[in-house]
Formats: structure tokens, C-alpha cells, sequence
């Protein structure tokens, strides 16, 4: 076991980077060795009382200096050695500045570990057979080969086709909309801030909200302010109180199974929504890539359906629906607009690869789209039933949830004083895993809140995780409680 470093956790600087930090220096110093074993991601965390996420990110920083590798199955060895002051730049003070904040670091996770923490759709469940039946159909049609060469940064001409031919029929694309082929909707952001953000302006977020939105207009330089979320999306009261307060820029809304909380907008919540946006001038992004996944109740129609103005920005994507790792994500918006964004596009990656925008169309176009849709709306439903009872059976009294009806997402907030980041450590323990609401978190602190995402998981491992969590949870909140009733009462002076 390495030598035990002294961490501060009240310090500014994160625990994973003195963790880094303490490492670096045993590798400098000679006391660990080119072909030292260091201890398991598990072991560690468990000996320095850690999150074991914690751990994780720490090596995979000393993995991206060279000083460690990780070999799977065996574990991760010191391969390299601090470089002395005349063998070049020192990487850690040159990316000092670069922090990487609240998102959470992925980690490879051991595979008996049911893991909430990820929303994605469950690899098992992807059609096989029928995409690499769709990749030979791609691949043996006339015109192959003009795939293979660089493409319009708007995207593949024929998807693009296809994809605003679908938005006129569903009533999201109009005569002034155009449509820019992005790699997922975090570019879309990221390209979406570039073009229409400047240093110090205003973005108001859904409150909690998913990371990457929140990091990548605060490394815009925009000030981000969050609007708290309830069962019903957005709270409009505050919301109408921030656009008159903060005079914002930019307002990007969610309004179906919003991550991390599941909520839906009410009919009516969305038109007054874009009553405000209209009256204030304000910029308005709807966030659409779960909308696809309604599993119960009646579709709404879109924020940008009901704009009549035209001015809403949609964005919508491939990835919760058929394949994440083809990163196909879609904006519809103003000819004006795309055009800008087509611009910024091209400066940060010419264009989206081609071929993987090719097949998605070959399987929109083929039919096989719709069927597995099907089959993925109703495993998503059996998935969203089974995690709703097993929270309702195994949480402890007092806990409240959001019960939606579709995507991959539900928020769960745990009776006081329970502190759903500090008892992650022991729900690592015990193999299972789930995102605190710190890392979703904008403008308020919950230290209750935590997001469960099922979707990728079996209803036989949701049960088992929750009821794991829910002894967790209920262990430490009776001892929560017997220590606050035995605590002394103070002194009368």
C-alpha cells in the first residue's frame, strides 16, 4: 500500500488532484519505481476512505502524464518518471488551469458493479444484426466511395434531406429553419455558445441540470444561473423573476424527462414559456433528445411546434434512441442561424463523419429505426416501472421521487440529514453506483438529491441495486437519528 498522503478535504484544491498530487511526488522522489504495482482503484479508496471515483480520476490524470499505465486485469504500474526541469515542459503546472470541474470522470467499472450512473441506452439491446446489415447496404451502394471524402460541415447532404423532411411533417421545421448535422447535442452547445455567446453574458439553466450544459457555457465565460426544476419542469415563477433580474442572453430548457430529474412540461407551462422568451428577447434552445422515448401517456408537441415566431432552436440526436457511439445529434433552426453554426463547425472539425451519418440514414430509411424503437420503448418501460416500485419498496420513509414517464432518469431526494455524495463510498462498497446531485447542481445546493438512471440496466439489477441503496440509506439514517436524540442537550447558564 503506498505511503498515506495528508488530504485536505476542505481545501480548494480537489481531493483527486492532491491525491494526483502525492503520487507524482512518490514517482519524482524514486520511492515508487518504473514497474511498481500500485494499488487497485478499490483498495486505495478503501484504505484513504475515498470515493473510489475519486481514485479513478486521480490515475487516469497520472495515466495522461505517462507516469502510470493500467492493464486490465492486472492492474495499473508506474511506467514513466517525473521529468527533471531541463527535459521540457512540465505538463501538470501547463494544464493547471485546465479544471475539469463538476463532470463527473467515467471509469471502467468492474462488471459485477450495477451501475445507476450512466444514462445511456443498454448495450445488450442493440440490434446487431440489423446495423451490420445496414453497414454492408451503406457500404455496397453506388456512391460509396464520396462518403469517404470530406463532407459539407452542415452534414451529409442526404440525411440533412431526410431529417428536415421529417421536421416539416411533425411541424418543427418551417420555411425559414434549416438543419446542421452535429457530433451529439454537446457539440450542438458548444457551437451553439460560439456563435451566439459572449464573455459575461447571462444563460439561465434548468436547476439541477446535466453537467455538460452547465460546463460548457461556464468555460464559455457566460454567467450561468440555474432555475430550480420541481415535478413539473422549470418553476415559472422563477423563472420570470430571473429573466427580468439577470436580462439573460440564452435560456436552454428541457422540456421532456428532463436529465437529470425526468420532469415533462405541462402544455401550458411551454407557451408561457415562450410568451417570455418573446417579450424579453431572449434566445431560446429546447433540449429534445429524450422526447423519442415516451413510454406512457400522450406526446406534447415541441416548443418549437408551438413557436409560431420560428425563433426556437431545437436539438435533437441519435444517441438515447439508437447508438451513442455514432455521435449523430441534429439542430433546427433559422437559416441564419445554421449558417453561423455550419461556420464554427467547420473551424473546429470540418464536418461529422460521414459514414456514420450514412448508415443512421440506411436504418432510419429501412425501417429498422421504427422497430427498434419499439422494442427499446418497451424494454424502457419495463425498466422505468421496475426502478419506481423498487424505490417505493426498499428507500426509507420520506424519500421523494419523480415519477415520469419516459426517458432514462429519475430524481431521488433522501429524507435529512442524509447526504446522498458522502454515502456513495459505501455504495461503491457494496458494487452499486449513482450520480449525487452535486454534480447537477447550478445556482443551489441539495445534498439529498441523487439521479438514478435505468435504462441500461435489467429490472432484476435495478431491484437488486435499489434495494442495496435502500439498506444503505436506512442504516445511516436510523444512526443518523439515534446519535441527534442522544446527543447531550446543552448547558443552562
Amino acid at each position: 500500500m503506498l505511503p498515506a498522503p495528508v488530504l485536505d478535504p476542505e481545501s480548494e484544491v480537489p481531493l483527486y488532484r492532491q491525491l494526483h498530487g502525492h503520487v507524482r511526488e512518490l514517482i519524482g522522489t524514486g520511492r515508487l519505481r518504473p514497474g511498481d504495482r500500485l494499488p487497485s482503484t478499490r483498495d486505495l479508496a478503501g484504505h484513504l476512505g475515498l470515493n473510489r471515483t475519486t481514485v479513478s480520476a486521480a490515475y487516469e490524470l497520472l495515466e495522461t502524464e505517462g507516469l502510470i499505465r493500467g492493464h486490465v486485469g492486472r492492474g495499473s504500474f508506474v511506467t514513466g518518471s517525473v521529468p527533471s526541469e531541463s527535459s521540457g515542459l512540465d505538463w501538470a503546472e501547463v494544464l493547471e488551469s485546465w479544471d475539469r470541474g463538476s463532470l463527473p470522470q467515467p471509469a471502467a467499472a468492474p462488471e459485477e458493479m450495477i451501475s445507476f450512473a450512466t444514462s445511456r441506452p443498454a448495450d445488450h439491446l442493440f440490434p446487431i444484426d440489423e446495423f451490420r446489415a445496414t453497414c454492408r447496404e451503406v457500404v455496397a451502394a453506388e456512391g460509396a466511395a464520396a462518403i469517404l471524402q470530406l463532407g459539407s460541415p452542415s452534414g451529409y447532404g442526404p440525411l440533412r434531406d431526410y431529417l428536415i423532411d421529417q421536421g416539416r411533417e411533425e411541424g418543427v421545421a418551417g420555411a425559414g429553419d434549416d438543419v446542421v448535422v452535429t457530433n451529439g447535442c454537446q457539440q450542438a452547445m458548444d457551437l451553439i455558445q460560439r456563435v451566439l455567446l459572449r464573455p459575461g453574458d447571462t444563460v439561465l439553466l434548468e436547476d439541477p441540470v446535466y453537467p455538460g450544459a452547465k460546463s460548457v457555457f461556464a468555460r464559455a465565460g457566460a454567467r450561468v444561473v440555474g432555475v430550480p426544476v420541481g415535478a413539473q419542469g422549470m418553476d415559472l415563477e422563477h423563472l420570470e423573476r430571473a429573466i427580468a433580474r439577470e436580462k439573460p442572453r440564452l435560456l436552454v430548457v428541457t422540456p421532456n424527462f428532463q436529465n437529470p430529474t425526468g420532469a415533462t412540461l405541462p402544455l401550458a407551462a411551454r407557451r408561457t414559456i415562450l410568451e417570455m422568451v418573446r417579450e424579453a428577447r431572449v434566445v431560446l434552445v429546447e433540449n429534445d433528445i429524450y422526447g423519442a422515448l415516451r413510454y406512457e401517456g400522450e406526446p406534447l408537441p415541441t416548443l418549437k411546434q408551438l413557436d409560431d415566431t420560428g425563433d426556437t432552436v431545437l436539438l435533437r440526436s441519435y444517441s438515447k434512441l439508437a447508438f451513442p457511439g455514432l455521435r449523430v445529434g441534429w439542430v433546427t433552426g433559422p437559416h441564419a442561424l445554421s449558417g453561423r453554426l455550419a461556420e464554427a463547425k467547420q473551424f473546429t472539425d470540418l464536418h461529422s463523419d460521414q459514414l456514420s451519418q450514412a448508415v443512421l440514414l440506411r436504418f432510419a430509411e429501412s425501417g429498422r429505426l421504427a422497430a427498434h424503437r419499439a422494442r427499446i420503448v418497451a424494454a424502457g418501460a419495463e425498466r422505468l416501472s421496475a426502478v419506481i416500485e423498487a424505490c417505493g419498496r426498499y428507500l426509507p420513509d420520506g424519500t421523494r421521487l419523480t415519477r415520469p414517464q419516459g426517458g432514462m432518469n429519475l430524481w431521488v431526494r433522501l429524507p435529512q440529514p442524509l447526504d446522498a455524495g458522502e454515502l456513495l463510498a459505501r455504495a461503491h462498497q457494496e458494487n452499486v453506483s449513482y450520480l449525487p446531485g452535486k454534480y447537477f447542481e447550478v445556482s443551489r445546493h441539495d445534498p439529498g438529491g441523487l439521479r438514478l438512471s435505468f435504462a441500461g440496466l435489467t429490472p432484476e439489477k435495478i431491484r437488486a441495486g435499489v434495494a442495496i441503496l435502500g439498506g444503505i440509506f436506512s442504516s445511516e439514517l436510523e444512526r443518523a437519528r439515534a446519535s441527534r436524540h442522544f446527543d447531550p442537550a446543552p448547558a443552562m447558564v
